[in-house]
């Protein structure tokens, strides 16, 4: 075999062997636009958020504040409220039908309620913390703080399925409250001022969501913990968040990725 030919080879071999990799390429970053600015209460631990039919849900935390509360969204004003046991740590909410499903923090119980009269039908145990749940009409799909969404069958509870949430530096850890919003799956991550949109098929990570500022500095000079809540009505296509404590709930518009640089004005002049 002549040199030239081992050399051809040798290069074959190099490039076949995937010892050089490509990078993956970084996941949009989308900044948001405020449409409305509506009232919210601000001693609402809010752990879970969803918007189903005319009605806006949402759960609290906190050992002896925890509740389910069903609010007018314009107002913020509470219409109906259940307490938790003062033993629980309220977490994520999500309609399923013409039931309410809750998750708590740390006690592996999930509690499912009547949507219309908010009485107890019955309890659910899971083996890992209690963070956000939503649903895709089909499975619910749940985090635990971790890089991991389980999906589980909305009669029995059982897992059937999880996925590995990544972007192309790795897991995405601190998964916290759900929704699931035109086949994807948004997630607050914990201590962060981001949501990221997953691909529910492959946990891939196809897009953020930068939400820092959107509180005015005012409103930080009271108690405000981070951005928690997200809830989303298929009917009108709109998409409201919120945060533990914060004084305002935000329908909010993406502000696509090539106009991100645009300023304030120039995003007003638009017409967010």
């Amino acid at each position: 075999m002549s040199f030239g030919l081992i050399a051809c080879v040798a290069l074959l071999l190099v490039v076949g062997c995937g010892c050089t990799s490509i990078a993956a390429p970084a996941a949009p970053v989308a900044t948001v636009c405020i449409v409305n600015a509506y009232p919210h209460d601000r001693d609402a631990f809010t752990q879970g958020l969803v918007y189903a039919g005319d009605d806006l849900f949402e759960g609290t935390g906190l050992r002896g504040r925890s509740t389910l509360r069903r609010v007018d969204l314009v107002t913020g004003e509470v219409l109906q409220v259940r307490r938790l046991p003062d033993r629980f740590f309220g977490e994520g909410v999500t309609v399923f039908g013409e039931r309410l499903i809750q998750l708590t923090w740390q006690a592996g119980i999930g509690f499912v309620y009547d949507r219309a009269a908010f009485t107890v039908l019955g309890e659910f145990c899971y083996p890992t913390e209690g963070w956000g749940i939503t649903h895709d009409g089909e499975r619910l799909i749940v985090s635990d703080g971790t890089s991991t969404l389980r999906f589980l069958d909305p009669m029995s509870f059982d897992q059937i399925g999880s996925i590995d949430v990544h972007d192309e530096d790795g897991p995405v850890e601190r998964l916290n409250e759900l929704e699931y919003v035109k086949g994807e799956i948004y997630a607050n991550v914990w201590q962060t001022d981001r949501i990221v949109r997953i691909a529910p098929d492959t946990g891939d990570v196809v897009g953020w969501i930068d939400l820092a500022g959107i509180l005015d500095p005012e409103d930080c000079a009271y108690p405000v913990d981070v951005a928690n809540g997200i809830a989303y009505d298929e009917t009108n296509d709109r998409l409201f968040v919120t945060g533990k404590l914060w004084p305002w709930l935000f329908e909010i518009e993406l502000v696509p990725v090539e106009e991100s640089a645009m300023s304030l004005s120039e995003q007003s002049a638009r017409g967010c």
